[in-house]
């Protein structure tokens, strides 16, 4: 099993959501985040004052999939996350030990 994270542009979520459940993603964890990479922020004007935004809002997504279905997962997000402008966002993919169900507790692929 492996954990895709992605940190997306916070209005590609909705896109990327409907994207992964039509190829069955069956579950997710969406959180608000802030950070920047070579996008660097942008200036912004307040009361004639300039000031930079170093932290912009991005959208973090997490889901956990077989090891089969990472390719089709990692596909999806670059095809509906894009917009070919810096500050897209990255995808992770880290490995996953074990899932354990609350409620049940199954565990492994059984738990997903």
């Amino acid at each position: 099993m492996k954990k895709v994270e992605a940190v997306i542009r916070h209005f590609k979520l909705e896109e990327v959501k409907d994207a992964l459940t039509e190829i069955g993603v069956q579950g997710m964890t969406v959180s608000e985040v802030r950070g920047f990479g070579r996008q660097k922020g942008h200036k912004e004007q307040y009361r004639g004052a300039e000031y930079t935004v170093d932290f912009l809002p991005k959208a973090k997504m997490e889901v956990i999939v077989p090891d089969d279905q990472v390719k089709a997962v990692v596909d999806t997000i670059l095809e509906s996350a894009r917009t070919g402008q810096i500050g897209d966002g990255k995808i992770f993919v880290l490995p996953v030990e074990d899932i354990i169900r609350i409620r049940t507790g199954e565990a492994g692929e059984t738990a997903l």
